[in-house]
C-alpha cells in the first residue's frame, strides 16, 4: 500500500471511451486519484458527486481528478452520465492497480470472488510524489473532503 512520501506507481487503465490513460503521461501537474468500491452504490455516488461539485476548485489548481474502480468501462460510462461527472472514471477490472495503491476488499459482502477497491484518495504532486493518502477499511466511510481540498490548495 502506498503512503504519503512514496513515489507514484505507474499504471495504464481504460476510461469509459475505452481509451488508455497512462498515469506517467500526466506527471507535471497535481493528480487526485479517488478509488471507490462500486458504481451505483449510495456512498460511492455521494463521494463522486461531491468531487464533481468541487471540481471548479480542482480545475483552477490544474489538478487532474480520476475516479477508479473495478467496474467495467461500460458501467463507469453509465454511472458518469447518470451523475454528470466532469472527470474521468477508469476501469481497474481485476483490481491490480487498487491492490498496489489502497488495497481491495476480497469476497466483498460475503460473495465469493467479488473483489472491489477500498475507498482511498491519493494526491500526487507535479514531481510524482504522493503528498496525501487516505484509505478506509470501512467501505461506508467517506473521505475527509476538507482535508483533501486543503492539500490541493497548499
Amino acid at each position: 500500500m502506498l503512503e504519503k512520501g512514496n513515489l507514484y506507481i505507474d499504471f495504464e487503465l481504460v476510461n469509459k471511451k475505452l481509451e488508455k490513460i497512462r498515469l506517467s503521461s500526466l506527471i507535471g501537474q497535481k493528480i487526485a486519484l479517488a478509488f471507490y468500491p462500486g458504481a451505483f452504490t449510495s456512498v460511492c455516488e455521494k463521494e463522486l458527486c461531491t468531487f464533481r461539485d468541487i471540481m471548479a476548485k480542482f480545475n483552477n489548481l490544474s489538478t487532474k481528478v480520476f475516479g477508479i474502480s473495478v467496474d467495467s468501462p461500460f458501467a463507469n460510462k453509465a454511472f458518469a452520465e447518470k451523475n454528470r461527472l466532469n472527470f474521468e472514471l477508469l476501469s481497474d477490472f481485476g483490481g491490480n492497480v487498487s491492490r498496489k495503491y489502497g488495497g481491495v476488499h476480497e469476497e466483498f459482502l460475503g460473495i465469493e470472488n467479488f473483489v472491489v477497491s477500498k475507498r482511498a484518495v491519493y494526491v500526487i504532486d507535479e514531481e510524482g510524489k504522493i503528498i496525501y493518502s487516505w484509505v478506509s477499511d470501512d467501505p461506508g466511510k467517506e473521505p475527509p473532503y476538507k482535508e483533501i481540498e486543503e492539500v490541493l490548495l497548499g
